[in-house]
């Protein structure tokens, strides 16, 4: 499944209720600054994390090519219609992804989304109003979903889906779910969301293949010698030969998952500097102090019980996200440098 870009803040705060609209989030003494704040030309564009997201899943797309070319081959030689159709329908299914009613399927049957109650409307739409304005984009160039989920979250999926849990519109206070929704419209003005959707769309052959390979080489051991020696060896001339169209590229994944989680990670940074530029620094890092002294209660009780919770290096290494410690460091630099 394509992992979309969100805020990924894991605690349960107690419900608040809706509240009332307020620039001021209470307790952090500042009022973030009205007005536009992104100029027109800078609404959508293409920074550096997406590039090299795209850059570190070339194998995969190449691959996925590959898969495409050789099945449309294949039926060619069997059925007769040419191997430029199918493999031009795949090349140009792309696009589908970013025509609304896709997306509004894509919501529905991939994210889980629904739309929201005429309540959460007025909320989430109230606050989306004032993000929109002060960025400068039109509301309506974005679509509005709910997650039913209990903890504090939010996502950015596809070219224009933005969707927040039912939980976050219960007990985050206006002003910091509009701070959530901008981190997400930082996601989506430097492309990362839309990049997360066609790279897992493209890759997607290469994927099946790799799990058709890894079900038949389970099943290997069931079939008598002979037989098993002739599927290992049409296995091993297959991955010969993927490797060969792909110049060796295809190998190129195994090394790189750590490259990956860390471009995922900058792009997560990304967004919290979109949110920041619109002044929504404070409301932010109030969001994340709580779930960072969520986590650390958590932790103390599961202490106190005996468990144990210790992430390892590697765990580290392939997180999505940037711990929270680095998130308000980054946010409180921000805020220090507008001063």
């Amino acid at each position: 499944m394509s992992v979309p870009h969100g805020f990924e803040s894991r605690r349960k705060p107690p419900d608040q209720g809706p509240g009332l609209e307020s620039d001021h989030e209470p307790g952090s003494g500042l009022r973030p600054p009205t007005g536009r704040v992104h100029i027109p030309a800078r609404h959508r564009h293409i920074d550096v994390t997406t590039l090299g997201t795209l850059a570190l899943q070339l194998p995969h797309l190449l691959t996925g090519l590959t898969v495409v070319f050789a099945a449309s081959y294949v039926l060619d030689a069997l059925f007769g219609p040419p191997w430029w159709i199918p493999v031009g329908c795949w090349a140009a299914s792309g696009a589908l992804i970013f025509h609304r009613p896709c997306e509004r399927l894509l919501a529905r049957w991939l994210y889980r989304l629904r739309h929201p109650t005429p309540e959460e409307a007025r909320k989430l739409t109230s606050v989306w109003l004032k993000v929109t304005a002060r960025a400068g984009v039109a509301p309506d160039a974005y679509q509005l979903w709910v997650e039913d989920s209990d903890e504090v979250n939010a996502m950015a999926a596809a070219g224009h889906i933005v969707g927040v849990t039912s939980h976050s519109l219960r007990s985050l206070t206006p002003a910091r779910l509009a701070a959530v929704l901008a981190h997400e419209l930082g996601h989506h003005v430097g492309g990362h969301a839309w990049a997360s959707l066609i790279t897992f769309w493209y890759t997607l052959p290469a994927k099946l293949a790799w799990r058709l390979l890894r079900w038949l080489a389970a099943r290997v051991d069931r079939l008598p010698v002979g037989a098993a020696a002739v599927v290992i060896g049409v296995l091993g001339a297959a991955a010969f030969a993927v490797a060969t169209a792909t110049y060796g590229l295809v190998l190129v994944p195994l090394a790189t998952p750590c490259l990956v989680a860390a471009v995922s990670r900058r792009s997560e940074l990304r967004a919290d500097e979109h949110a920041a530029g619109l002044g929504f620094a404070p409301q932010l890092m109030a969001v994340l102090r709580e779930d960072l002294a969520h986590d650390e209660a958590s932790r103390v009780g599961a202490a106190a019980m005996g468990a144990r919770f210790e992430e390892g290096v590697v765990a580290r290494l392939l997180a999505s996200h940037p711990d929270v410690h680095t998130r308000l460091h980054r946010l409180q630099t921000h805020m220090d440098s507008r001063r």
